[in-house]
């Protein structure tokens, strides 16, 4: 699905101040229901995070999409992205590196950061989701990774940071059974760290971010500082080639099929080509 607005017209950032800090919120819609992540979204969020890196009054971030649903994932009908298909594969790489490096800019905000999930949180939505430091839910949401059933492997670095929140056995149910998972499970499961009621998920995170607001800021960020580099200190050594893994599986036959039959609305027929 395609738009014709900017990118920088789908994501809104706003302040609130609480004393000496002040909370970030970043909202990002495209305008229609799946409020699917193009490219140029993904630049336009990265660019966002990154943003974010000089402002010493900053004690939390969150980010949030539509009322109705937090993101369906990566949109399939991106024109940026038929177009990268009879692209060079130099200029095919540095577009597969897009989502991976939106998700580690958000990953390394300084601040803590929170997602806000209403709806459905789908593939490149649970990747970014899964970036930030803790994520509120929906009781009514639901986490879904189809890469798999599309014919893709997961990239954007999801794997380990997925892995890390949930453990490796439902990390494999996640990712390579696709389950549909709710976010009363995903709240057991680790993924969901807390559930509100549906239409006051921000308003939950919020609060999170309040609580951000009333410690030392710079002890706040050398703690999560020093968790992050000792939970995540290989998860760049076991995905840095997730979007070479990537470009692998979109020459697939089997993606073709999983894409085609996505847009047809039938059962695909794999066949490991």
């Amino acid at each position: 699905m395609s738009d014709s607005s900017s990118a920088a017209d789908w994501v809104k950032v706003r302040y609130e101040t609480h004393g000496h800090a002040r909370i970030a919120i970043v909202q990002f819609d495209r305008g229609h229901r799946s409020n699917t992540m193009s490219a140029a979204l993904c630049r336009e969020l990265r660019r966002v995070a990154q943003g974010f890196e000089g402002d010493a009054a900053l004690s939390a971030v969150i980010l949030t999409g539509r009322a109705d649903n937090f993101s369906m994932g990566a949109d399939l009908r991106d024109p940026e992205r038929q177009e990268m298909a009879a692209a060079i594969l130099a200029e095919r790489r540095l577009q597969w590196q897009n989502g991976g490096k939106m998700c580690r800019a958000w990953e390394e905000i300084e601040p803590i950061t929170i997602a806000a999930i209403e709806g459905w949180c789908v593939g490149g939505g649970s990747a970014i989701a899964a970036s930030c430091d803790l994520r509120v839910a929906s009781e009514t949401s639901t986490i879904y990774v189809p890469e798999i059933e599309r014919g893709m492997n997961l990239s954007w670095g999801a794997v380990p940071r997925i892995t890390h929140l949930v453990g490796p056995a439902r990390a494999k149910r996640m990712i390579m059974l696709s389950e549909k998972v709710p976010a009363t499970t995903a709240l057991d499961w680790g993924f969901i760290d807390q559930l509100a009621k549906p239409g006051a998920v921000l308003e939950a995170a919020i609060a999170f971010a309040r609580q951000a607001c009333g410690l030392p800021p710079v002890q706040m960020r050398m703690i999560k500082q020093a968790i992050n580099a000792s939970a995540f200190a290989l998860d760049r050594a076991v995905s840095h080639a997730d979007f070479d893994q990537f470009g692998l599986a979109v020459a697939s036959g089997d993606y073709a099929e999983g894409v085609t039959s996505f847009i047809e609305k039938r059962p695909p027929k794999y066949t490991g080509a």
